[in-house]
């Protein structure tokens, strides 16, 4: 096979044959002559081993190949039209994740200041149960985070802290208590949500932490599993007001150091609006600091 560097301009050659079905037309469309027309159609066909265009009447054709290389040819163009095309760069949705609590209560404050402020940029917040909330597998533009994040090529910036809270079952002796130690904690087994959450038995004194624990992939199985009482929790507080369960209880954790909320995105491959969504973002939390 031919190791003929294909670019996007023999698509491009091949698509405007199949349309107008002649190589003189098609040569006129892209201001090129017939012979660099068929010069470039013969280098694809070459390269992809295959006839693509049947040459045999004076209306060409496309042979089966030719076929299905069109859809494939047609969606590698478009593709790459929207992505260096300025007006959709400038427009296309800015897409925020979150593994559990998004922005806690900042986050409706937070989606309809944007919506208000940046109309032409619709802002997506999309639940993702990741370490990073999909920002790493490029599902997302942006995204919040909790807990410490030192992942290679992410950019972070620290928005607030969140206080710790325990979550126990609703009928469980431990949630007729106003408010909890992790000492209170140490006898159950621990909840943990090794995928997106922020907690580990290190959380603990080494000489007093959870004997068992149990493990869980997401932030409805924590829930579930708390409620069903085989274990307690611990998480931040927004978690009590974006994911009340009737039979989890959550009560203030007095001595467990707070859990920053971060945002993140990828250095070198940023949307163009990720540095206006951290400026809101850092106002609504009610901090500053350079942009």
């Amino acid at each position: 096979m031919s190791r003929t560097n294909i670019e996007l301009r023999h698509l491009r050659c091949f698509l405007a044959i199949a349309e107008e079905g002649n190589l003189t037309r098609a040569a006129a469309r892209l201001h090129l002559t017939q012979p660099a027309v068929s010069r470039t159609l013969a280098a694809l066909e070459r390269h992809l081993g295959a006839r693509l265009v049947d040459r045999s009447t004076h209306h060409l054709a496309l042979t089966p190949e030719g076929r299905t290389f069109h859809d494939r040819a047609a969606a590698a163009v478009t593709a790459f039209d929207a992505a260096v095309d300025p007006e959709l760069l400038r427009h296309r949705p800015l897409r925020l994740g979150h593994a559990w609590s998004a922005f806690g209560p900042y986050t409706t404050p937070l989606l309809r200041r944007w919506q208000a402020e940046h109309p032409g940029t619709p802002l997506e917040l999309l639940r993702v149960d990741d370490r990073t909330a999909g920002l790493l597998r490029g599902e997302v533009d942006a995204a919040l985070l909790r807990g410490p994040v030192e992942v290679p090529g992410l950019a972070t910036e620290e928005l607030l802290t969140e206080e710790r809270v325990a979550a126990v079952p609703a009928d469980s002796p431990l949630a007729a208590r106003p408010a909890l130690a992790l000492a209170d904690l140490a006898a159950e087994t621990a909840i943990l949500n090794p995928v997106s959450g922020t907690t580990t038995l290190d959380l603990w004194p080494a000489a007093a932490r959870p004997r068992t624990t149990l493990t869980v992939a997401n932030t409805d199985d924590w829930l579930s599993t708390i409620a069903a009482a085989r274990g307690i929790g611990v998480t931040s507080a927004s978690t009590a007001t974006l994911h009340p369960h009737p039979g989890v209880a959550y009560r203030p954790l007095t001595d467990a150091p707070p859990v920053p909320v971060l945002l993140a995105w990828r250095e070198g491959d940023r949307h163009p609006a990720v540095a206006a969504l951290v400026e809101l973002a850092r106002e609504i939390a009610g901090t500053a600091g350079p942009a």
